[in-house]
């Protein structure tokens, strides 16, 4: 169902406290009050949406970097424009429960979202309306992804110890892969011959689709899985564990017996036990993810030194994601608030 923007939605332009710039491309470089060089082409610096009701768990910047869906708590997925004073032009209802992950189709066509509703649900980003509902999970639905390529394929990973299949063009999922705990993260190798799951035993399995079983176990992590992605060119797997480290692992099939390539560590998780995501810059230079402690963190993937820490949310930052073409960092809190900094 969709339904209008609510009147009390609002950017905010502003500057977060002890925010650093980088240096940026010419193109970008106009200059600003402060003799600051700008970045971006955000209205200002620091941009800041709030509207939701309560905690926003996930957001994603379409991949034309024009429009930012948000998923809550509230049981709202919004759409925001990027630019201007990011106004929330829709909103798509529909789930029963929170939402606890938000994927755009390569295409940036469609929506995918997932639930404690137990249900998986495809949207047109152009109308807002649900095309697609996937609903034979027994329980909370915590995490999903689509194909980067091929037909186009979705995963889902659930508290019901299943990961599924789903072909967008079928009715009902098309493969099972059972597992004996609860799926908290899922992804696609980059030619989608391969998903990758992790959750509660703090394993990541790389299952082979053709065959329906697991061909690897990457073990390191010493708590729960909380959120993976794939690198931009796909030789890589991010992963963010509750035991407080992000881990980049080696998937190319050749790769040495340990997988694990690099370690970052400094953001938190607390007794909240929030799913925080973890994402990669569209180079593949930077990693980031949430952090319990209400910050943003950014690291370089090569020397693995923390490159910014950014204050500003007023609750555990649960999603951060790099914008695709320009240097701007979004997140999402337990405070209902999101922002869009240009770094």
């Amino acid at each position: 169902m969709l339904a209008a923007p609510s009147d009390n939605v609002v950017a905010v332009a502003g500057s977060r406290p002890g925010s650093q710039l980088a240096t940026v491309p010419q193109s970008f470089q106009t200059p600003v009050p402060g003799g600051r060089q700008r970045t971006s082409s955000l209205e200002s610096p620091i941009m800041l949406l709030t509207g939701h009701q309560s905690a926003i768990y996930t957001m994603k910047f379409n991949p034309a970097g024009t429009v930012i869906a948000s998923g809550s708590h509230d049981k709202d997925i919004f759409l925001w424009y990027v630019h201007g004073d990011c106004k929330n032009f829709m909103v798509l209802r529909g789930h029963k429960n929170a939402i606890l992950d938000l994927q755009w189709t390569t295409d940036g066509t469609q929506l995918i979202s997932a639930s404690p509703d137990k249900t998986l649900r495809a949207w047109d980003a152009e109308t807002g309306k649900q095309v697609k509902k996937m609903a034979e999970h027994s329980s909370f639905v915590n995490s999903c992804c689509p194909s980067r390529r091929g037909p186009p394929l979705v995963v889902s990973g659930s508290d019901d110890g299943t990961a599924k299949l789903w072909d967008l063009r079928m009715r009902g999922a098309i493969q099972t892969f059972p597992d004996k705990y609860q799926i908290t993260a899922v992804g696609f190798s980059d030619t989608a011959d391969k998903l990758f799951t992790g959750g509660l035993d703090n394993d990541v399995k790389v299952w082979d689709l053709r065959r329906n079983e697991v061909t690897m176990t990457l073990q390191g992590h010493g708590d729960m899985i909380t959120g993976m992605q794939l690198s931009p060119e796909g030789s890589y797997l991010l992963t963010n564990g509750m035991d407080c480290m992000l881990r980049i692992w080696d998937m190319r099939p050749y790769a040495p017996q340990n997988r694990c390539v690099k370690i970052f560590t400094g953001h938190q998780h607390n007794f909240e036990k929030n799913l925080l995501k973890c994402s990669w810059s569209p180079d593949g230079s930077k990693v980031t993810a949430g952090s319990a402690d209400r910050m943003v963190y950014i690291w370089d993937t090569t020397s693995r030194r923390i490159l910014y820490k950014l204050p500003g949310h007023n609750g555990s930052v649960n999603e951060t994601v790099f914008h695709p073409t320009e240097p701007i960092i979004g997140s999402c809190g337990g405070d209902k608030q999101i922002y869009l900094g240009e770094l």
